[in-house]
């Protein structure tokens, strides 16, 4: 079954899936800036665009471009600046 998200009025957008017992979910994210809590790990790819973050916890802000990824904690948030629109994989580990 797939679930259609939609967070932000819109600005990003995704759709959830489970491949092999593993959810996970494929999306766009329009330019703005988000902050996303997470209950489970994840590892976050970057299909198309850039994704510039910042951890929990962390005093920098690090871009993420095609093919790089980025793993967040359970139980934490990460900070986003999105500058043009950008495909995702979101993995939950």
């Amino acid at each position: 079954m797939i679930k259609h998200n939609t967070y932000f009025d819109g600005g990003v957008q995704s759709l959830g899936f489970t491949q092999q017992s593993d959810p996970k979910s494929v999306g766009v994210m329009m330019p703005g800036e988000y902050r996303f809590d997470t209950a489970a790990a994840e590892k976050m790819s970057v299909i198309s665009g850039a994704l510039t973050i910042k951890l929990e916890g962390a005093n920098e802000w690090t871009t993420f471009a095609d093919g790089q990824s980025f793993n967040v904690k359970e139980n934490s948030y990460f900070d986003l600046k999105v500058e043009q629109p950008t495909a995702y994989l979101c993995e939950y580990l």
